[in-house]
């Protein structure tokens, strides 16, 4: 019987991630090569990494979306989640061993967004020790991913509505190169290595 509901729990574990996995591979983002970011998503703000207490000192200030990208070359990539898996051992650390090669090539700003609050994101940027390369960001509400498409429902992993795992090249709020992964465990294209090469 114990070994019944082993296999059984087994399954359902699998069916669980498969959908997961089926569920993200279904959407598709608006956001592509050409789209401009501030007519995509207009009167967005996200809200940089902080503390609480500068959070109550700043009155919760955000950050429009001009302030960002306008007149500047940058280098974005979204994923699921802070504290998660892959972000946490590749995604972000991609960004960070590069950082004076992106420096090298011109960007003026390597940023890191999540569907988030700008709280967990600090704690996470500094247990990481990447807040001094990277700018980190939270989209606390998703309106910034869902203006471009980029949500996906990752429930079955206890996440909630998330961002996709994706990263873009943006030159004065124009997308020169964007790319998506296929499903929110993957990191096959979006990692700092690729778009290094595709600037």
């Amino acid at each position: 019987m114990a070994s019944a509901m082993l296999k059984r729990t087994g399954m359902v574990k699998s069916m669980m991630f498969k959908g997961l996995q089926e569920t993200s591979r279904r959407a598709f983002a608006s956001i592509a090569v050409g789209t401009d970011l501030l007519s995509a998503a207009p009167n967005v703000s996200l809200q940089k990494a902080r503390t609480w207490d500068e959070g109550v000192s700043s009155k919760f200030a955000t950050t429009p979306l001009a302030d960002i990208f306008k007149g500047k070359k940058v280098v974005i990539f979204g994923l699921p989640g802070a504290y998660t898996g892959v972000c946490s051992a590749q995604h972000v650390p991609s960004y960070k061993n590069n950082i004076d090669k992106f420096k090298a090539k011109g960007i003026d700003s390597v940023i890191c967004v999540a569907v988030n609050d700008p709280y967990t994101m600090n704690g996470w940027a500094e247990k990481l020790g990447a807040k001094d390369a990277i700018e980190f960001y939270g989209d606390f509400d998703g309106s910034f991913h869902k203006s471009l498409d980029l949500m996906v429902d990752l429930s079955a992993a206890l996440l909630g509505p998330r961002s996709h795992r994706w990263s873009a090249y943006v030159a004065d709020g124009k997308v020169k190169v964007f790319n998506l992964e296929g499903a929110p465990s993957d990191m096959k294209v979006s990692g700092g290595d690729i778009i290094l090469n595709q600037i």
